[in-house]
């Protein structure tokens, strides 16, 4: 698998992958999605990584870097949107993609990387578990928005 970051050509492909996220149907390709995807590849900090296997997207994962006054001030990494088409699972593809967000974190010497997930299946938090994050740092809550 190679791995690079997300270009603007990859939003239908994402979009299909990310429909795999809540099993879904794909989002349409509309202005506003195309804009909000325009912003997105902007945006400073912010990385879609993409995982390709004859040059098919089959992996992504996002991390996005904030800025950050705590920790001498030190950014910290977040983690979200890791996904790989059920077709190519148990192939690692999701890890290397979590290494290279790693990398990156480290490369940006941030003091944590941190990631949620909605999952409460034991074969997700092993899989999370196994690429070195832990459950037991800190308490996550969320407050969902309409």
């Amino acid at each position: 698998m190679q791995i690079r970051q997300a270009q603007s050509a990859d939003l239908a492909e994402l979009l299909e992958l990310y429909a795999q996220l809540h099993d879904g149907a794909s989002a349409e390709i509309t202005d506003s999605a195309q804009d909000k995807w325009r912003e997105i590849l902007a945006l400073a900090g912010y990385r879609v990584l993409v995982g390709t296997v004859d040059e098919r997207i089959v992996s992504s994962c996002t991390v996005i870097v904030v800025p950050n006054m705590t920790h001498n001030q030190r950014p910290y990494a977040i983690v979200e949107n890791v996904i790989t088409h059920r077709d190519f699972r148990n192939n690692g593809y999701a890890t290397q993609l979590l290494n290279a967000a790693r990398d990156i974190a480290v490369s940006e010497h941030c003091y944590k990387i941190s990631l949620m997930t909605g999952s409460k299946e034991e074969s997700t938090l092993r899989f999370y578990r196994n690429a070195g994050y832990n459950q037991n740092g800190k308490t996550a809550f969320v407050q969902w928005l309409e």
